[in-house]
């Protein structure tokens, strides 16, 4: 082997070293982050869980609406002015 292809060699064996100690801090400190995740994911399939099942949803409306009228007419109202301060949020910034 010549000396250019040493050195190459060399020099790719010591960058794969250090990608690979690279890799495992990446991951040492990823780790905090993993319980978020994990709670964000619980979120997202009970999400995914009231999409498939809107009857369920609209059967639990109607049962508290039934139940508590005044409640439910409250819940209605600030759920309207969150629903339309988060349209104006993100038509803001959008840009739009």
């Amino acid at each position: 082997m010549n000396p250019k292809q040493l050195a190459l060699a060399t020099r790719h064996g010591t960058l794969k070293a250090r990608i690979d100690e690279q890799r495992r801090t990446l991951a040492r400190h990823a780790l905090p982050l993993e319980a978020a995740f994990a709670e964000g994911d619980k979120a997202l399939s009970g999400v995914d869980w009231l999409k498939r099942h809107p009857l369920a949803v609209g059967i639990a409306v109607a049962v508290i609406v039934f139940v508590r009228p005044r409640s439910a007419a409250r819940w209605a109202q600030r759920g309207f002015f969150l629903w339309r301060g988060w349209a104006a949020i993100r038509k803001s910034l959008s840009g739009a």
